[in-house]
């Protein structure tokens, strides 16, 4: 199986839970020539009125710097890997089934097929469980 595995760094914010909130945002991001593989936003249930918004990649001076005007922080609890791959049947089970019997615990799996490629953004807690997941998926 043809698998492109790399480790990525995750930046997350938090948001108001109100219409525009997530565009602004993301527009200082865009303005300073952010071009994003992966996010996702939601409310958060344990603070009402709140969400968070979580992003990858950012790349540069001018893109860190926006990020930081726009309160984004590089996550330190939440280690990812990414997982490329023409698409098949059954290949998020096995590649789910390959981090298992690492005897690795995922904390997060997002993941979506576009066309005929398949991407995989995997969330675990510990960065040694992110770096072993990251072997196992490269021996597939």
């Amino acid at each position: 199986m043809a698998l492109k595995v790399s480790r990525v760094g995750v930046w997350a914010a938090s948001l108001k839970d109100r219409p525009g909130a997530l565009a602004e945002k993301l527009a200082p991001l865009a303005e300073a020539g952010a071009d994003l593989a992966f996010v996702i936003a939601r409310r958060t249930e344990k603070k009402p009125g709140t969400g968070v918004v979580f992003l990858t990649p950012l790349t540069g001076r001018q893109q860190l710097a926006a990020a930081k005007k726009a309160k984004f922080k590089k996550t330190k609890s939440l280690h990812s890997v990414k997982a490329e791959s023409p698409d098949k049947p059954g290949l998020g089970a096995k590649i789910t089934a390959a981090i298992a019997e690492a005897g690795i615990n995922l904390r997060g799996l997002s993941a979506a097929s576009i066309g005929r490629k398949c991407i995989m953004y995997m969330a675990f807690d510990k960065a040694a469980d992110a770096a072993k997941a990251a072997r196992a998926l490269r021996k597939l």
